[in-house]
């Protein structure tokens, strides 16, 4: 994944969705970001976000994503809207 360039308004959207980390923080993990914005993120913050990535982007967020991010209605959306049909399950907490 190619890593998100640091504007204004990029950061103004991971100080939203990625409020446990500094703005800077989030934008440095791309994927992870790109999961909290597309969990957390509004129709706007989406559109900036996409301003600068690619469509693989959002794909591959969900192939790497960290369990506890996405809810089941955005696993579910995302997974159709990237053509990942059927939709996987979703990523899980393993306790050994």
């Amino acid at each position: 994944m190619n890593p998100i360039p640091i504007t204004s308004d990029l950061l103004a959207v991971a100080r939203r969705v990625v409020w446990f980390k500094s703005p800077e923080e989030a934008l440095n993990d791309p994927a992870r970001f790109l999961a909290h914005v597309m969990t957390y993120g509004s129709v706007e913050d989406i559109k900036t976000v996409r301003s600068v990535t690619e469509a693989r982007d959002f794909r591959e967020a969900l192939e790497h994503a960290s369990p506890g991010i996405f809810d089941k209605r955005s696993w579910a959306y995302w997974n159709l809207k990237c053509n990942r049909q059927p939709t996987p399950p979703m990523p899980e907490r393993r306790f050994n």
